[in-house]
């Protein structure tokens, strides 16, 4: 039986595919020599492309887009081609921010305003660039990387608080945000990846681990947001009991001096009465 040299509902040549992706025969040809790109489909001495090859290349540039050169790109892509996207959108996944929150872009004297400060010191920005919070941009402006975390800083200045104090407490709770990251991960990879890993990675569960990931991310926040309360509750509790103790212990301390001044009081008034 001769297959029909005509294109079948949908197929493309080469020229219709670039046209279509915006792509240029010669880089579809080059896609197609490293193995990106499926064969065409033969119809007599012509190509036909279909809209499988079309969604290839648009997977393709978006693993391009999120940082993947071609050689991780056609890895992922020999997989399978069932479990090509899926992988993908779990590697995407793991790229993804915890939680998304827009930079906002301010101008050094803002920064500067927020502590009543007259020059910023370079220091303390290298230890905030260093911690990941803000950037220093060209032209005196500053990206800030958490407005929550500036905006939380900012108030702490009202209280008095000022920039190198909230730097070295940024500090601090950048070490203990380190360990509680590293505990959840530990426990994704424990409870969640090495299963599926001895199971073979299934190819149908790949979209499992992206939704598997997806749900512990604001669950890891709750989670550390009612224990971080808990804590303080009990922190606060125990500072205000041991602060109290202290006040007691210097009130008892200032009474027997307090007992002495008024018996001499007292003993001064009997005198001058009996005279």
């Amino acid at each position: 039986m001769k297959m029909s040299e005509k294109p079948a509902k949908d197929e493309m040549t080469i020229r219709q595919l670039a046209e279509k992706t915006g792509m240029t025969v010669r880089n579809i040809r080059a896609h197609q020599t490293r193995g990106l790109l499926l064969p065409p489909i033969v119809r007599g001495r012509t190509g036909y492309y279909n809209e499988d090859h079309v969604a290839r290349i648009r997977l393709t540039r978006e693993m391009q887009a999120d940082g993947l050169n071609l050689e991780a790109i056609k890895r992922v892509l020999e997989s399978g081609d069932g479990s090509a996207t899926a992988i993908f959108d779990f590697a995407r996944s793991l790229r993804a921010p915890f939680e998304h929150e827009a930079p906002e872009i301010i101008d050094a004297q803002e920064m500067l305003g927020t502590w009543g400060g007259e020059t910023m010191d370079p220091g303390l920005l290298r230890r905030a660039e260093k911690l990941g919070i803000l950037r220093v941009l060209p032209e005196g402006q500053i990206e800030v990387i958490s407005p929550r975390l500036f905006n939380a800083a900012a108030e702490l200045a009202k209280l008095g608080i000022g920039a190198e104090g909230a730097t070295a407490t940024a500090e601090k709770l950048r070490r203990h945000a380190d360990g509680t990251a590293r505990v959840f991960i530990e426990l994704f990879v424990k409870e969640v990846w090495e299963p599926f890993d001895r199971a073979g990675r299934p190819e149908q569960d790949w979209p499992k681990m992206s939704e598997a990931l997806e749900k512990m991310r604001p669950l890891a926040s709750d989670a550390l947001l009612a224990m971080f309360q808990i804590a303080m509750s009990e922190a606060v509790e125990k500072e205000s009991e041991r602060t109290l103790r202290v006040a007691a212990r210097k009130a008892k301390s200032q009474q027997p001096a307090a007992r002495k001044g008024k018996s001499q009081r007292a003993k001064r008034g009997k005198r001058r009465s009996k005279r």
